[in-house]
Protein backbone atom coordinates (compact mmCIF):
# COMPACT_ATOMS: atom_id res chain seq x y z
CA UNK A 1 0.00 0.00 0.00
CA UNK A 2 2.78 1.95 0.88
CA UNK A 3 4.55 2.76 -2.88
CA UNK A 4 0.53 2.99 -4.43
CA UNK A 5 0.17 6.10 -2.22
CA UNK A 6 3.69 7.57 -2.62
CA UNK A 7 2.85 7.01 -6.42
CA UNK A 8 -0.36 8.91 -6.11
CA UNK A 9 1.17 11.82 -3.95
CA UNK A 10 4.53 12.33 -6.82
CA UNK A 11 2.09 12.33 -9.48
CA UNK A 12 0.65 15.33 -9.01
CA UNK A 13 3.74 16.54 -8.10
CA UNK A 14 5.35 16.04 -11.76
CA UNK A 15 2.97 18.70 -13.50
CA UNK A 16 4.74 21.35 -10.89
CA UNK A 17 8.15 21.01 -12.20
CA UNK A 18 8.03 23.24 -14.84
CA UNK A 19 6.12 26.79 -14.33
CA UNK A 20 5.41 27.06 -18.02
CA UNK A 21 5.72 25.14 -21.53
CA UNK A 22 5.59 27.58 -24.69
CA UNK A 23 5.08 25.87 -27.59
CA UNK A 24 7.49 25.33 -30.02
CA UNK A 25 5.90 25.83 -33.03
CA UNK A 26 8.69 24.53 -35.26
CA UNK A 27 7.63 20.90 -33.69
CA UNK A 28 4.47 19.19 -34.49
CA UNK A 29 1.09 19.75 -32.38
CA UNK A 30 0.20 16.59 -30.39
CA UNK A 31 -2.69 15.38 -28.53
CA UNK A 32 -1.09 17.04 -25.18
CA UNK A 33 -0.25 20.20 -26.97
CA UNK A 34 3.22 21.53 -28.35
CA UNK A 35 6.56 20.28 -27.15
CA UNK A 36 7.86 23.47 -24.76
CA UNK A 37 10.67 26.05 -26.56
CA UNK A 38 13.79 25.63 -24.80
CA UNK A 39 13.59 28.12 -21.59
CA UNK A 40 16.92 30.15 -22.86
CA UNK A 41 14.32 31.24 -25.85
CA UNK A 42 11.30 31.80 -24.22
CA UNK A 43 10.57 35.77 -24.70
CA UNK A 44 8.18 38.15 -22.78
CA UNK A 45 6.51 38.11 -26.94
CA UNK A 46 5.38 34.29 -26.67
CA UNK A 47 3.37 35.51 -22.89
CA UNK A 48 1.47 38.19 -24.83
CA UNK A 49 -0.48 38.75 -27.76
CA UNK A 50 -2.14 41.84 -30.13
CA UNK A 51 -3.38 39.82 -32.51
CA UNK A 52 -7.05 40.71 -31.41
CA UNK A 53 -6.88 44.28 -31.71
CA UNK A 54 -7.85 44.65 -35.27
CA UNK A 55 -11.03 43.54 -36.86
CA UNK A 56 -11.31 40.84 -39.28
CA UNK A 57 -12.30 41.49 -42.69
CA UNK A 58 -15.92 40.68 -42.77
CA UNK A 59 -16.45 41.46 -46.59
CA UNK A 60 -17.61 37.75 -47.28
CA UNK A 61 -20.31 35.84 -47.54
CA UNK A 62 -21.27 34.96 -43.99
CA UNK A 63 -20.19 38.81 -43.18
CA UNK A 64 -17.83 37.80 -39.94
CA UNK A 65 -14.73 37.21 -39.33
CA UNK A 66 -12.94 34.97 -36.49
CA UNK A 67 -9.33 35.78 -35.67
CA UNK A 68 -8.08 33.20 -33.24
CA UNK A 69 -5.51 33.59 -30.78
CA UNK A 70 -5.16 29.87 -30.95
CA UNK A 71 -1.69 28.21 -29.61
CA UNK A 72 0.10 28.66 -33.15
CA UNK A 73 -0.60 32.50 -32.79
CA UNK A 74 -0.33 32.24 -29.24
CA UNK A 75 2.41 30.01 -28.28
CA UNK A 76 2.01 30.92 -24.80
CA UNK A 77 -1.38 28.96 -24.43
CA UNK A 78 0.49 25.69 -24.76
CA UNK A 79 -0.48 23.45 -22.04
CA UNK A 80 -2.81 25.40 -20.01
CA UNK A 81 -6.09 23.90 -21.82
CA UNK A 82 -7.38 27.32 -23.18
CA UNK A 83 -7.60 29.82 -26.36
CA UNK A 84 -9.44 33.16 -27.49
CA UNK A 85 -10.94 34.89 -30.37
CA UNK A 86 -12.62 37.96 -31.69
CA UNK A 87 -15.55 37.84 -33.42
CA UNK A 88 -16.20 40.38 -35.99
CA UNK A 89 -19.82 40.57 -37.52
CA UNK A 90 -20.84 43.24 -40.07
CA UNK A 91 -24.39 44.72 -39.90
CA UNK A 92 -25.95 41.03 -40.55
CA UNK A 93 -23.43 39.10 -40.18
CA UNK A 94 -23.39 35.65 -38.53
CA UNK A 95 -21.48 32.68 -37.18
CA UNK A 96 -22.89 29.43 -38.54
CA UNK A 97 -23.89 26.78 -36.46
CA UNK A 98 -20.83 25.50 -35.46
CA UNK A 99 -19.57 22.89 -33.52
CA UNK A 100 -16.47 24.29 -30.86
CA UNK A 101 -20.39 37.60 -28.95
CA UNK A 102 -23.33 46.07 -30.98
CA UNK A 103 -26.13 43.26 -29.88
CA UNK A 104 -25.14 39.38 -30.36
CA UNK A 105 -27.96 36.90 -30.70
CA UNK A 106 -26.30 34.02 -29.17
CA UNK A 107 -27.01 30.45 -28.46
CA UNK A 108 -26.89 26.50 -28.48
CA UNK A 109 -28.72 23.40 -28.65
CA UNK A 110 -28.89 20.88 -26.38
CA UNK A 111 -28.29 17.51 -27.51
CA UNK A 112 -31.08 16.02 -25.32
CA UNK A 113 -34.13 17.29 -25.98
CA UNK A 114 -32.88 19.99 -28.72
CA UNK A 115 -34.00 22.53 -26.38
CA UNK A 116 -32.76 25.98 -28.05
CA UNK A 117 -31.05 28.36 -25.56
CA UNK A 118 -31.71 31.80 -27.29
CA UNK A 119 -30.55 35.57 -25.96
CA UNK A 120 -29.37 38.99 -27.12
CA UNK A 121 -26.50 39.71 -25.42
CA UNK A 122 -25.14 43.53 -24.92
CA UNK A 123 -21.84 45.14 -24.92
CA UNK A 124 -20.38 43.70 -21.85
CA UNK A 125 -22.31 40.73 -21.62
CA UNK A 126 -21.20 36.83 -21.85
CA UNK A 127 -22.64 33.16 -22.56
CA UNK A 128 -21.36 30.09 -22.12
CA UNK A 129 -21.69 27.49 -24.64
CA UNK A 130 -21.37 23.43 -23.49
CA UNK A 131 -18.24 21.83 -25.24
CA UNK A 132 -19.36 19.98 -28.15
CA UNK A 133 -23.05 21.52 -28.50
CA UNK A 134 -24.21 23.39 -31.68
CA UNK A 135 -24.24 26.98 -31.42
CA UNK A 136 -24.20 30.25 -33.31
CA UNK A 137 -24.33 34.02 -32.83
CA UNK A 138 -25.15 36.95 -35.13
CA UNK A 139 -25.46 40.48 -35.37
CA UNK A 140 -29.02 41.42 -34.55
CA UNK A 141 -28.49 45.23 -33.94
CA UNK A 142 -27.85 48.29 -35.77
CA UNK A 143 -23.91 48.39 -36.57
CA UNK A 144 -21.01 45.93 -36.29
CA UNK A 145 -20.69 44.11 -33.71
CA UNK A 146 -17.74 42.95 -31.64
CA UNK A 147 -17.24 39.54 -29.60
CA UNK A 148 -14.33 37.61 -27.81
CA UNK A 149 -14.43 34.43 -26.69
CA UNK A 150 -12.60 31.73 -24.74
CA UNK A 151 -12.34 27.84 -25.24
CA UNK A 152 -11.22 25.24 -22.94
CA UNK A 153 -8.47 24.27 -25.31
CA UNK A 154 -5.52 25.41 -26.57
CA UNK A 155 -6.12 24.26 -30.25
CA UNK A 156 -10.00 24.00 -30.29
CA UNK A 157 -11.01 23.34 -34.29
CA UNK A 158 -13.69 24.79 -35.77
CA UNK A 159 -16.10 22.91 -38.63
CA UNK A 160 -18.71 25.04 -39.59
CA UNK A 161 -22.16 22.97 -40.74
CA UNK A 162 -22.68 24.84 -43.37
CA UNK A 163 -19.41 24.40 -45.24
CA UNK A 164 -19.00 21.03 -43.83
CA UNK A 165 -22.61 19.97 -46.01
CA UNK A 166 -22.44 22.11 -49.17
CA UNK A 167 -18.52 23.54 -49.87
CA UNK A 168 -17.67 20.61 -50.85
CA UNK A 169 -17.85 17.49 -53.44
CA UNK A 170 -20.21 14.92 -51.06
CA UNK A 171 -22.67 14.08 -53.50
CA UNK A 172 -25.72 16.26 -53.72
CA UNK A 173 -27.82 12.69 -53.05
CA UNK A 174 -26.35 11.88 -49.86
CA UNK A 175 -26.93 15.32 -48.41
CA UNK A 176 -30.20 14.80 -49.35
CA UNK A 177 -30.99 12.06 -47.33
CA UNK A 178 -28.96 13.38 -44.11
CA UNK A 179 -30.46 16.67 -44.03
CA UNK A 180 -33.97 15.77 -45.21
CA UNK A 181 -33.38 18.63 -48.27
CA UNK A 182 -34.65 18.44 -51.54
CA UNK A 183 -32.76 18.29 -54.95
CA UNK A 184 -33.38 21.90 -55.80
CA UNK A 185 -32.37 23.29 -51.96
CA UNK A 186 -29.21 21.41 -51.94
CA UNK A 187 -28.34 22.65 -55.26
CA UNK A 188 -28.61 25.80 -54.50
CA UNK A 189 -26.66 25.67 -51.08
CA UNK A 190 -24.23 24.38 -52.80
CA UNK A 191 -23.62 26.92 -55.92
CA UNK A 192 -23.79 29.73 -52.76
CA UNK A 193 -21.35 28.34 -50.59
CA UNK A 194 -19.23 26.49 -53.65
CA UNK A 195 -20.12 22.89 -53.07
CA UNK A 196 -20.23 20.55 -56.07
CA UNK A 197 -21.58 17.10 -56.72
Amino acid sequence: MLPLLFLLLASPAAALVQDFCVADLKSSDTPAGYPCKSVTSVTVEDFAFAGLGAPGNTTNIIKAAVTPAFVGQFPGFNGLGLSMARLDLALGGVIPLHTHPGTICAGFISSGANKVYLKSLNRGEIMVFPQGLLHFQFNSGKGPALGFVAFSSHNPGLQITDFALFANDLPSEVVEKVTFLDDAQVKKLKGVLGGSG
